[in-house]
């Protein structure tokens, strides 16, 4: 079964965070060297792509604790796994093995869920984060003009990823946390390349990060932000991390309309809507407050009124919010193109 198939059945549902839930291991500098990287010269610890090779346990059991809770879709655990981020800790020759061994060991935690019930399948994400370079903001208050990445070398380290995931075995690539529109351009024009090359294709989802004003940091607004991606066929375009679920809510409906208004104009590739926002923001211990019963009421709207087709959770969020999600969708029709109405889509935007 395709997950397209799937989308025109169900809602569902994404996995949460990985990173804050790694964080509760208090893993120490030997954990994330491991036997392997013991003699490493650089500092390892909360390099957290690492520990695909060094704690592949740990990974495996959280990917195993989202699919136990009910995730339709999990992600692997390669947000920072490219050459541009792990250049911070010397292990940007790591890159393609991380992405590949990650995608492996989703795949396998997958795999062993669907065979206990083939009438749900479950789905690997490779995710491709935002790196920490922008292409479009300088980083020199005094130079604005300046970078410290271009364009080609941004899509060459996005198309290594892709390259890795696709051979470990993903579904879908998931370009997430999308900042800076350009950056995901680049990461988009990379797997299109990574899709000739190999000669295959997969389902790309897309999601963004939003500022309060509700454009994402370099500036564009979700109607911008579709219009930049509207020469790529998309499986879904969405939102993530943020500032919790409540706020993200009238962006989540704004994204909505715009892709049923995509479908008005008889878009050849009207995309799905997603959303996996944070359990909050952090609060002065760092810690997430929004428990699974606060979101879940806020969730439960949005699916009441159809907004998305595909649901999880980011920073703080955990299998038990993953669980209380499951719980709601199973009351709830999924959020089909046939749902579409052209005079209400017309009159709201």
């Amino acid at each position: 079964m395709s997950i397209l198939s799937q989308l025109e059945h169900r809602v569902l549902i994404l996995d949460g965070a990985m990173g804050t839930m790694i964080q509760k291991y208090k893993l120490t500098e030997t954990d994330y060297r491991g036997k392997r990287f013991a003699d490493n010269k650089s500092n390892l610890k909360g390099c957290m792509d690492l520990l695909v090779l060094t704690k592949s346990e740990i990974i495996a059991d959280l990917h195993e604790q989202y699919l136990e809770a009910g995730a339709d879709i999990i992600s692997s655990n390669t947000f920072n796994a490219t050459t541009v981020s792990l250049a911070d800790y010397d292990l940007q020759h790591l890159a393609y093995e991380l992405n590949v061994e990650a995608a492996k060991l989703a795949r396998c935690c997958a795999d062993k869920f669907t065979a206990k019930n083939p009438q749900k399948p479950r789905f690997v994400a490779g995710s491709m984060g935002p790196t920490n370079r922008s292409l479009s903001l300088s980083p020199k208050a005094n130079d604005l003009g300046f970078r410290t990445i271009t364009f080609d070398e941004m899509a060459d380290t996005y198309a290594e990823q892709a390259e890795g995931l696709i051979v470990g075995g993903v579904d879908v690539l998931l370009v997430e946390t999308v900042f800076d529109t350009l950056n995901a351009k680049a990461a988009l024009f990379a797997i299109q390349n990574v899709f000739e090359k190999l000669g295959k294709t997969l389902p790309i989802m897309v999601s963004v990060t939003l500022e309060k004003n509700g454009r994402n940091l370099s500036g564009q607004t979700i109607q911008a932000f579709v219009e930049s991606l509207s020469h790529v066929s998309l499986l879904s375009i969405g939102l993530n991390c943020s500032f919790g679920v409540k706020h993200i809510r009238p962006h989540l409906e704004e994204l909505s309309k715009i892709s049923f208004a995509e479908l008005a104009k008889g878009s050849v590739s009207p995309f799905y809507t997603s959303a996996y926002p944070n359990a909050g923001l952090p609060n002065q211990l760092g810690e997430y407050d929004e428990t699974p019963e606060t979101m879940a009421i806020y969730v439960e709207a949005i699916l009441k009124k159809k907004m998305v087709n595909i649901i999880g959770g980011c920073c703080g969020t955990t299998p038990e919010h993953i669980a209380k999600y499951a719980e709601i969708i199973a009351k709830y029709e999924p959020r089909k193109c046939r749902d579409f109405i052209p005079q209400s889509v017309h009159s709201t935007l």
